[in-house]
């Protein structure tokens, strides 16, 4: 049944062709079903292995089997000056049809999809060529540790929450703009050789099937085409996972990210509050001191709530703390 629905959505293609150049026929239309793909996986961005790749998401394809997800992946452009723009599925005349990535001087239309890591929905965002090389965005990129000459910062917003990946009814309903329109007429290349074997390795990987692995596969992303065993390899992960999405550039987003960390207290000091920290360790007493003030006649050194004050060890501790002020999350961007 589902062949015959995939052999009903090829008859219906050809109009697409028709209007098409055979250059634009190879490198856009692909093919048509009648089944919406999953939404798009969470994962984190794994480490740029080398100066001059482009960063290219991973999208869901199919295959007599079902959809399988094709890993985001690293790619070395095929000349200088060229952008990739990613496929995207769309809605047309009953069909999601499947309109294929190309390379080119301008990002086109991508159906609007949010992919992440620049591509959140028109162009990118990740970085641009500057005088024959390319220079990273530091804020979008992982750069691991990969020594990077060229870097830019430049913030993206990136809407995390939405995770839709097609064009159409229930889907996203994004139109190309006139520019896009524009990019889409301009001379395209095809994905090379090391992405076309990315492609295939990724057909032939049965843990990569939606019918396997649910919608969250176990190799989501990796640092170098076709190499899915190993470093660089990064699964997907919960979409409402508290964690870091990704790494920030360079080592400045190596901070834990996750939770609070561990207060650390100076020996001897019963209660040290960093100062002008937002959470309340213990109830103010309308004073700075972060120990209780005893009262004069009383052995009990710690009894709260008291004004006058004693000569302890530690009379003033304004200061003590400042450098155990827990690290602020004013890095992690979600």
């Amino acid at each position: 049944m589902r062949a015959l629905r995939f052999a009903l959505a090829l008859i219906a293609a050809p109009m697409a062709l028709a209007v098409a150049t055979p250059a634009q026929a190879q490198i856009g239309i692909g093919l048509s079903i009648t089944i919406a793909p999953p939404v798009l996986p969470v994962y984190v961005q794994p480490p740029l292995p080398a100066e001059g790749y482009i960063w290219t998401p991973g999208y869901w394809a199919y295959a007599d089997d079902g959809y399988y997800w094709v890993p985001g992946v690293w790619v070395r452009p095929p000349s200088v000056g060229l952008l990739w723009t990613p496929g995207y599925w769309g809605w047309n005349n009953g069909f999601y049809v499947f309109n294929r990535g190309y390379w080119g001087p301008h990002v086109g239309f991508y159906g609007g999809v949010n992919y992440g890591y620049g591509y959140g929905g028109v162009g990118y965002g990740g970085g641009e060529w500057r005088g024959g090389a390319f220079a990273y965005n530091r804020t979008v990129n992982n750069f691991g540790g990969t020594h990077v000459t060229n870097i830019y910062n430049q913030t993206v917003i990136n809407n995390t929450s939405n995770h839709v990946s097609f064009n159409g009814p229930n889907g996203i309903s994004a139109r190309p703009s006139p520019q896009e329109e524009g990019f889409s007429r301009e001379q395209h290349v095809e994905p090379n050789a090391e992405q076309q074997r990315h492609f295939d390795a990724a057909a032939h990987e049965p843990s990569l099937r939606a019918s396997a692995n649910g919608g969250r596969p176990p190799i989501a992303a990796v640092s170098r085409p076709g190499e899915f065993h190993g470093q660089g390899v990064v699964p997907a992960r919960a979409p409402n996972s508290t964690a870091a999405p990704r790494p920030q550039g360079q080592p400045q987003g190596q901070r834990p990210a996750q939770g609070q960390p561990p207060v650390q207290r100076p020996q001897g000091q019963p209660q040290p509050r960093p100062q002008g920290q937002p959470q309340v360790q213990r109830p103010q007493q309308g004073q700075q001191q972060p120990r209780p003030q005893g009262q004069p006649p009383h052995p009990q050194a710690q009894v709260p709530h008291q004004q006058a004050p004693r000569p302890q060890p530690y009379p003033q501790q304004h200061a003590p703390a400042q450098h155990q002020q827990a690290p602020r999350q004013v890095e992690h961007r979600g």
